[in-house]
């Protein structure tokens, strides 16, 4: 028997339509049917006028309540992570580890693959930024742990990681061919970050072969009208590139610039730390963002629905396209093609949220995690 999801606004593919039925079957979204059309024999969920839009996806987070995953990588701060972010109506992500020791890294690693088998289904991987990075632009990661891959490195991570290493960061301008060719071949997502790459070198490795750039203006030379810099590669070249849409890791404005310029390849990501008073990642809180005990800023305390509101009421971006921006083209870039939309056949990964960006509900391979009402 199939569940009727009815009385809603519903959210995808850019639009927002209303009159309709989302039927789901077992994991899957079963049809989108008139409201006069669900079968008689289905369930009824009554929505009683709220958005219903695709489960929202974070490609790049640390951690949250209080348990940093990227400085202490325990079961308890995954299990964590998960569950708020299903609370959320984060319905996908990558569990993020910066630029550290190799003995976190590898911890990192064995207990995202320990903790895969037993996940609640929104536990997608890996992400690792850095230590590949350029020191240059830094930002909050340490130079000490800072370096040039080599080839042994990356595959005796990748081996170990057995395909729970998803994303990389990586500052592609100083790495070797054959160490970018390798990881494309495992099939791991290639993004840009942490780069001091000039114009003419991004042209060169955006697309061809780097697919992604990591969290936008932050961490990358500014543009300059003598020196324009990477920013002009990104925008011509136009890769998938994540954004920080807080208002402190990039203003409002520039955010508007980068939706101009990139369009669909514009995407969003929390960058979402947790306070941290251990290890080489100590977060504390300041206002609404996060920044090490010496003031640089370190991460965020977005959700995914946080920075959808931004950048409709900040930003001037229609609703449709900003929930696009966190569902549709991160699944793209993720190569998830049953998840970031709602259509027939696809996985019933939803969020219900309110006009006041309140989640709901969160309906995850069909079945509802949480109500919070």
């Amino acid at each position: 028997m199939s569940t009727a999801l009815h009385n809603l606004k519903l959210i995808t593919n850019g639009t927002i339509t209303s009159g309709k039925a989302v039927l789901i079957e077992g994991s899957k979204i079963k049809a989108i049917v008139d409201e006069q059309a669900i079968p008689a024999d289905a369930a009824r969920k009554d929505l009683n006028g709220a958005y219903l839009a695709p489960g929202l996806i974070d490609l790049q987070i640390y951690g949250s309540g209080g348990k940093l995953f990227a400085g202490k990588p325990e079961i308890s701060a995954l299990q964590r992570m998960e569950d708020d972010l299903l609370n959320q109506g984060t319905t996908g992500f990558f569990a993020t580890i910066g630029t550290n020791t190799n003995d976190i890294v590898e911890a990192g690693i064995d207990t995202a693959k320990a903790y895969l088998a037993n996940a609640r289904g929104n536990f997608w991987g890996v992400h690792l930024e850095g230590p590949y990075l350029n020191a240059a632009k830094r930002g909050a990661h340490p130079e000490k742990y800072i370096k040039k891959a080599t080839l042994a490195e990356v595959k005796g991570w990748v081996e170990r990681a057995e395909g729970v290493i998803s994303m990389m960061t990586i500052a592609p301008e100083l790495q070797d061919q054959e160490v970018i060719n390798y990881l494309l071949a495992q099939g791991i997502i290639l993004s840009s970050g942490h780069s001091n790459a000039t114009y003419d070198q991004g042209k060169r490795f955006l697309n061809k072969p780097i697919p992604a750039v990591t969290h936008l203006f932050n961490a990358m030379p500014q543009m300059h009208h003598r020196e324009p810099g990477y920013i002009p590669a990104i925008f011509e070249e136009r890769p998938y590139t994540s954004i920080v849409a807080d208002g402190n890791h990039v203003d409002w404005p520039m955010i508007r610039l980068a939706k101009r310029e990139l369009g669909d390849r514009l995407f969003l990501i929390t960058d979402a730390v947790t306070a941290a008073t251990e290890g080489t990642y100590q977060h504390r809180l300041e206002g609404n963002k996060y920044v090490m005990p010496d003031g640089t800023l370190s991460g965020s305390s977005l959700t995914m629905l946080k920075a959808v509101q931004n950048c409709v009421e900040k930003v001037g971006i229609e609703l449709a396209e900003a929930v696009n921006m966190a569902s549709l083209y991160p699944a793209q870039l993720a190569n998830k093609e049953t998840k970031g939309s709602i259509r027939e056949g696809y996985d019933a990964d939803l969020i219900v949220f309110n006009a006041h960006y309140e989640t709901l509900a969160t309906i995850i391979q069909g079945n509802y995690l949480t109500i919070n009402t």
